[in-house]
């Protein structure tokens, strides 16, 4: 079966605007002319692409496995314009980056800032949540991720490797008697339906009938009242020692013993097919110099 690109290039725009009107207006084409050119891509294809709605168009099983396919395409299709106006200096394209929501908020949204001074065609979109995209269905170009992958496709660009320590507002802290032991803490933590993630399964270990004082199911909430003074919360101490966190850093950490420890890890994560491409470089080596940073290695930006 040979499909040409012209016709992944306009389910593709369908996918991404979701509705056949949108996608014909962005496309400039009739939209009776854009629908039968997706019939006939469906004819093609043997199985239909699209389930029609009154509100948009939704993908079939048959589509979602035709997408990642065609959004490589349009990668690559994107790069070799680029080499071919002479221009492969200057990457350009969208790039997307999905992160736990407290490290997109302190980590990748300062650097999109840079990256994009720099490279001004290139696009950044950051995806903060706490699910793990799926890089192999194009989901996301790159993703930060408290977890190594298995998937062989997918690559490890850089790590890094914490501690988690206690944290505190100041006026919190200064409350605290002598000898406070971690069950004594008024902590702030995940709510359901993510009251098991890291750290939450380590208070859990290591804390007997361990309940939160103060519990939200998004990490932005919990910083912030643990900043106003409800308790303590668990952090890398890598990331609070960032000089860009400056949220993080009006916290103090506490000297109270946590017991038995587990690492905070955080992976770049890239799918193969996407590490060499133009508009990949400029943000993977951005990602890598703030690793190499957060690290304090030798040579890296202050």
């Amino acid at each position: 079966m040979q499909l040409r690109w012209d016709d992944l290039h306009l389910f593709l725009t369908v996918c991404e605007q979701g509705s056949l009107s949108a996608a014909a207006r962005l496309l400039q084409l009739g939209q009776p002319t854009l629908s039968r050119r997706i019939g006939e891509l469906e004819q093609s294809v043997g199985e239909p692409l699209f389930v029609r709605q009154s509100q948009g168009m939704r993908l079939t099983a048959a589509g979602q496995k035709l997408l990642p396919a065609a959004q490589r395409m349009a990668e690559w299709a994107s790069a070799a314009a680029v080499a071919i106006d002479g221009d492969a200096h200057l990457p350009q394209g969208r790039v997307r980056i999905a992160a736990p929501p407290l490290v997109a908020y302190e980590v990748v949204a300062p650097l999109a800032a840079e990256i994009r001074r720099q490279y001004p065609a290139i696009r950044i979109e950051i995806l903060a949540g706490v699910e793990t995209l799926n890089l192999s269905r194009g989901e996301a170009d790159l993703s930060l991720r408290i977890a190594a992958p298995s998937d062989s496709e997918l690559l490890i660009l850089d790590r890094i490797c914490s501690h988690w320590r206690i944290y505190a507002a100041p006026e919190y802290a200064a409350r605290l008697a002598p000898g406070t032991g971690i069950a004594d803490l008024d902590w702030i933590g995940w709510a359901p339906p993510f009251d098991q993630l890291p750290p939450h399964r380590q208070l859990l270990q290591n804390i007997t009938d361990f309940s939160a004082a103060v519990s939200a199911d998004d990490i932005n909430v919990q910083l912030a009242t643990c900043l106003a003074g409800a308790g303590v919360m668990l952090l890398p101490e890598v990331l609070q020692q960032r000089a860009r966190a400056q949220h993080l850093r009006q916290l103090v950490k506490l000297d109270v013993d946590l017991g038995p420890e587990q690492a905070a890890e955080m992976f770049l994560v890239c799918h193969r097919r996407q590490r060499e491409l133009p508009k990949m470089q400029p943000v993977i080596a951005a990602l890598q110099a703030e690793f190499a940073h957060m690290r304090g290695d030798a040579g890296s930006a202050a």
